[in-house]
């Protein structure tokens, strides 16, 4: 029996090189939203939670403020990991060759030749 045949398959979503990072950046993110919610109930500023529950609905409430904040957060965190995947790995040699002018450039190879 061949090998290939004796490896449980993968769901065809984590074939693609790109979607695990972005799953872990989006729970970072909904984790990060939910905590802040969290927070926001339970220090009650400007009394958002006795506003919340004090409505015949609360749960829709709760639902929109959660809701918003994971899409902000999640997008946030998902995007970062985009912006993140052609970074090289920092060599230790600190920062700043990246944000050198285009006419610093131009004066440093006129001077060499």
């Amino acid at each position: 029996m061949p090998d290939h045949e004796n490896k449980p398959s993968r769901p065809a979503l984590l074939r693609i090189p790109l979607f695990r990072p972005l799953a872990i950046n989006l729970a970072i993110g909904a984790c990060a939203a939910t905590l802040l919610v969290g927070g926001l109930l339970w220090l009650n500023p400007g009394h958002l939670r006795e506003l919340i529950f004090v409505d015949r609905a609360p749960g829709i409430a709760l639902v929109l403020l959660l809701a918003s904040f994971l899409i902000t957060f999640g997008s946030a965190a998902m995007g970062s990991a985009i912006m993140a995947q052609g970074r090289k790995e920092d060599s230790g040699k600190g920062g700043g060759h990246r944000s050198r002018l285009a006419a610093q450039e131009v004066a440093q190879r006129t001077r060499a030749h």
